[in-house]
């Protein structure tokens, strides 16, 4: 079984509603499992102590997540233009994954939500390239053949699915399908990664 880990943090929501969707994809293809994963919030006042296990939603990741998957996809609201504190905190934390080289040549994509239509959707989805090419995975993006790309009227970049909530989290029919887009991508590009000799 291909396994694909959905890696996130979502405060309000839209990016789990996300991650949900790319999952869905993911699951379409036959042998593929997505397997969701969130991160903890941290404080900068003081350090925060949270349950193993969280009150709603899906499990915490730990390194063995990331070390075990075979592709990945990575997604955070938007904090100015960059990814949120939380995921930042725990992708700093994968230094001993980056020295065994675990992640080197697994496929990888990006997904973000933001609250308003210049809120620096493309500026995150990069900001969380750079620690998964120093990590030497393969990004993969959404080409202009995903037809919801050129159809699109809030999220959808080619860098990978973005959503704008403008209120709300509900996502819309365009970047409902680009995020499944994402998630079939990653599973025949990591079915196709493990085959090759």
């Amino acid at each position: 079984m291909t396994k694909i880990l959905i890696l996130y943090y979502s405060r309000n929501g839209a990016t789990l509603a996300m991650a949900q969707q790319i999952a869905r994809g993911v699951d379409s293809v036959e042998g593929a499992e997505a397997v969701l994963r969130t991160v903890p919030s941290v404080s900068a006042v003081c350090e925060k102590i949270e349950d193993s296990i969280p009150a709603q939603g899906a499990p915490y990741a730990t390194l063995e997540d990331l070390r075990n998957c075979d592709g990945l996809a990575l997604g955070s609201p938007t904090h100015f233009g960059n990814m949120a504190a939380p995921l930042k905190h725990f992708i700093d934390s994968s230094t001993e994954i980056w020295f065994s080289g675990a992640l080197s040549g697994k496929p990888a994509g990006v997904f973000t939500s933001t609250g308003s239509l210049h809120g620096g959707q493309e500026s995150t989805l990069l900001s969380m390239m750079l620690p998964l090419l120093h990590h030497g995975m393969v990004i993969l993006g959404l080409p202009y053949t995903e037809h919801a790309l050129r159809e699109t009227k809030s999220g959808g970049t080619p860098y990978g699915p973005s959503h704008m909530t403008a209120g709300s989290i509900n996502l819309s029919p365009e970047e409902t399908t680009l995020c499944r887009a994402l998630g079939v991508r990653l599973a025949h590009a990591a079915g196709r990664l493990l085959q090759a000799p």
